[in-house]
């Protein structure tokens, strides 16, 4: 029988990670600490939260969410230690900020980056079609920060 902390745990790390992103978006510091929830008998445990934002604009909302789900979105899950992430987007900024968490930092800097590169070049070509423009464009949503928020 799960205890109580294993029953709530996906729900406060969801309440956390939205107390952070709220944080960052009011203009604190890019330096909040994210505290995990660990579980006494050694269950589920984020260690990491990769925190990346974007330029989105209105217009390219929605090619953006198609382009994560052709290409970030599978292959995101196929990576050992990843344990999910949150997509949220800020109409007043046009940023979408992207929380992807892990189960350890050593597992996220694991992946060798031409990996990322490939399936970055996957995103920002499934992007330019959903959006029609030309191949020889750039990235139509560029990054505007990237970091890491850890726990304590």
């Amino acid at each position: 029988m799960q205890t109580l902390m294993q029953r709530f745990q996906p729900l406060m790390i969801r309440v956390a990670t939205l107390l952070c992103v709220g944080l960052v978006l009011m203009g604190q510091s890019a330096d909040v600490r994210f505290a995990a929830f660990a579980d006494p008998e050694g269950g589920y445990d984020v260690a990491v939260i990769e925190h990346l934002r974007i330029s989105v604009p209105a217009e390219g909302r929605d090619a953006w969410l198609e382009a994560e789900r052709g290409s970030w979105e599978p292959w995101l899950a196929q990576q050992s230690g990843f344990l999910g992430r949150d997509l949220l987007w800020d109409p007043e900024t046009e940023e979408g900020t992207l929380l992807i968490r892990w189960s350890s930092r050593k597992a996220w800097k694991a992946i060798p980056s031409e990996q990322v590169a490939e399936v970055q070049n996957r995103f920002e070509q499934l992007a330019r079609e959903a959006m029609a423009l030309s191949q020889e464009i750039d990235n139509p949503f560029p990054l505007v920060f990237e970091g890491e928020l850890l726990r304590p």
